[in-house]
């Protein structure tokens, strides 16, 4: 018995270990090509930054670095800021058409980016708004908040009702119990939400190349695949270097708020 039951621990420690082995190597071995052709390492272990200084020379990825970093920037203080408020009005008011809303925006989020592209299109046209990055911020504020909203109020539900009602007796307003109570312990949700809006403008292709049209005002994920659009004339090199420097912005804000995904945890509490 004592054998049979050994036997089945090894036996799924090995699959374990077999699995994590081949994740990894999935994982890891696109992004050692990647950094190999950026730095040009082949036998050679001396680091070459000539690809990352022909960037900024030769092309215009600086321009589209500043470009997605200033719609990134916007668009996380924006969505992030809605999306809590949002979340904590749907989790602790009832008012009108409340529920109706809520299912409205699941509704919403099925229908697929590419469904919309027409739309966005002619919208951007009716408005002037193509090129402008403006835009594209309002399409992205406005695509995260329905399923990020449904999260938030989930989080916010999380929170014992106990403590607004101990903050009320206290004479605590509306806004002192939002920002002072409830708040810190949904820290953790809302680092997330902020990383993810932030994250969002760097990976996005599809709406990005339908609505800027002029190189100038293209965002990293457009101007990278003009690198590679042309067969006859692959910057791969050049790829792989832009690659990993849309890297570092977002490794930056995740480990400045990774303290908040755990602090949020023990903030604030219950007064007995």
């Amino acid at each position: 018995m004592n054998n049979s039951i050994k036997l089945k621990r090894r036996l799924t420690q090995t699959l374990t270990y077999l699995y994590l082995i081949g994740l990894s190597i999935v994982i890891i071995y696109p992004l050692l090509i990647t950094i190999m052709s950026a730095f040009k390492l082949d036998t050679n272990i001396d680091l070459n930054f000539d690809n990352f200084k022909g960037l900024f020379t030769e092309t215009l990825y600086g321009t589209w670095y500043l470009n997605t970093l200033i719609i990134a920037l916007i668009t996380m203080a924006v969505q992030t800021s809605i999306i809590v408020l949002a979340g904590y009005a749907y989790s602790r008011y009832n008012f009108l058409a409340r529920k109706q809303s809520l299912v409205f925006f699941l509704i919403i989020q099925m229908v697929p980016t590419m469904a919309a592209l027409t739309a966005f299109f002619v919208m951007a046209l009716m408005l002037n708004a193509l090129n402008h990055s403006w835009f594209l911020i309002f399409l992205y504020v406005g695509g995260g908040i329905p399923m990020n909203a449904w999260l938030m109020k989930g989080y916010f539900d999380t929170v014992p009702m106990s403590l607004d009602e101990s903050a009320k007796l206290d004479g605590a307003g509306h806004f002192r119990r939002f920002w002072q109570i409830v708040l810190p312990l949904v820290r953790p949700m809302v680092a997330v939400q902020a990383l993810w809006a932030f994250m969002g403008p760097f990976g996005d292709y599809i709406l990005s190349s339908f609505l800027l049209r002029e190189k100038e005002y293209f965002t990293v994920a457009v101007g990278l695949q003009t690198f590679v659009s042309n067969v006859k004339n692959m910057k791969i090199a050049y790829f792989s270097a832009g690659a990993i420097l849309i890297a570092l912005p977002i490794c930056i804000l995740f480990f400045f708020l990774q303290k908040n995904f755990v602090s949020g945890l023990t903030s604030g509490g219950d007064k007995g």
